[in-house]
């Protein structure tokens, strides 16, 4: 059975092996700056931040930059190659597809896996797991293949993402977890970012990328069997459950991270593509990707100090109504110096919903809920990684201008709307009572 010890529970350009260890030294020592304060009463349910914490922290800093290395890497690595062998384009895009529909296909099971071998022995499977199906890209060079490598490729990726997760939110000390959850979600947009980056320095050629790939994973792996096992600390909502379940006890945060899919997934795919077909050069197009992701990276720690003083659905309100406004005036800066840094608050604060939805998780639940939690925002982000992809393409095609800015701005704000009316109809319960 899997257990949990003292009152926690589970969740870049780094191209060389060596910095890669120095970059998880370099995160050790920011999240105990972050994380190290006074002791707190257990009376009042708060939890306070050990040295156990300390280490797993590292080590889901460790497993999520894995994570994100993977498929930054693995994403451009097998494009470019299907392209420099002609494959067609939609076939290229269905490939491509295989690795969100692994996630979204097997997140539900990850809880069941951890509470049956441990959590710790699963991630590191799956880290192995990944680093072999590297590898295997290389051996089984043949395209019908990697759909299937892909897939299984998906769902280790996964299960390092859910695990990871849960060991960040849940190892956090309550009054310090916004900053720390803000540190994760710059370290998992920067290894995002180093993935393309590293095939851009060694290129797609022969086994170079896919060793290295591998070999990287596997070093960014060794922190993980440092981790402690923590017990359950008594939270009001900790029986175990299924993501539709979850979905019932937390729609809103569910919701955050459906909306955050869905502009991740579309900027990324398409951001480019909306910038070329509005008369930006490549390089200003590839740019402008570029720009919505420093946003990501420089900006979070701010939104997760401010998440640790202000109520979850006060931050929920004000990041998607600024989403929404600077999305939607998207078309009339497009080709004036306002368009960068309309895309670096956009960045920012459309992806800051996410980083406020995981710390309302670790806040709210702990244990294996903690874990169905996170596995529950895995396949969330599946469905809604799909959908952006889909309806981002939709749109271009309907308004070559404003369809994309549109899609996205809609999307918060039905994200508003929901928090504003969730909130008035509390508010009238609580009044009536």
């Amino acid at each position: 059975m899997f257990e949990i010890a003292d009152g926690g529970a589970l969740s870049s350009g780094v191209h060389l092996p060596l910095r890669f260890l120095a970059t998880h030294a370099l995160i050790g020592k920011v999240l105990e700056d972050q994380i190290t304060g006074p002791e707190m009463s257990s009376d009042n349910n708060i939890k306070t931040a050990t040295s156990s914490d300390l280490r797993n922290l590292v080590a889901a800093c460790a497993a999520i930059t894995v994570f994100g290395l993977a498929f930054g890497m693995t994403a451009p690595l097998l494009s470019l190659l299907m392209a420099e062998r002609e494959v067609p384009s939609d076939i290229i895009g269905l490939n491509s597809a295989m690795m969100p529909l692994g996630i979204l296909l097997f997140s539900p099971v990850i809880p069941y896996l951890a509470e049956r071998f441990g959590a710790r022995q699963v991630a590191i499977a799956a880290a192995v797991t990944t680093a072999v199906l590297i590898v295997s890209y290389k051996v089984f060079d043949n395209l019908g293949a990697w759909f299937l490598l892909r897939t299984v490729n998906g769902m280790s990726i996964a299960t390092l993402f859910v695990l990871s997760e849960a060991w960040i939110v849940g190892s956090a000390g309550s009054e310090h977890r916004g900053k720390v959850v803000a540190i994760y979600a710059s370290i998992l947009s920067a290894s995002f970012a180093a993935g393309p980056f590293l095939i851009g320095v060694i290129g797609v050629e022969g086994w170079t990328p896919f060793v290295i790939g591998a070999l990287s994973i596997v070093i960014g792996t060794l922190p993980i069997f440092g981790i402690r096992d923590l017990a359950q600390s008594p939270k009001t909502e900790h029986s175990l459950s299924g993501p539709i379940s979850f979905t019932r006890k937390a729609p809103i945060l569910v919701a955050a991270v459906g909306c955050f899919a869905i502009l991740d997934s579309a900027a990324i795919s398409l951001l480019p593509v909306y910038g070329i077909e509005n008369n930006l050069t490549q390089s200003e197009a590839a740019f402008a990707l570029t720009a919505l992701i420093v946003g990501n990276i420089f900006l979070q720690p701010p939104i997760g100090w401010l998440a640790d003083r202000v109520p979850a659905r006060t931050m929920f309100i004000m990041l998607s109504a600024l989403t929404v406004g600077v999305v939607a005036i998207l078309p009339w800066v497009l080709h004036t110096i306002f368009f960068w840094p309309v895309l670096v608050i956009a960045g920012s604060a459309g992806y800051g919903v996410y980083t406020v939805s995981l710390k309302s998780l670790g806040d709210r639940f702990d244990g294996q809920e903690l874990i169905t939690g996170s596995a529950t925002f895995s396949v969330v982000w599946g469905i809604g990684a799909l959908i952006g992809a889909i309806s981002g393409g939709w749109s271009i095609k309907l308004s070559t201008v404003f369809g994309l800015p549109f899609l996205l701005a809609g999307v918060y704000l039905l994200f508003l709307a929901g928090n504003i009316m969730r909130a008035k109809t509390q508010r009238t319960t609580r009044d009536s009572g």
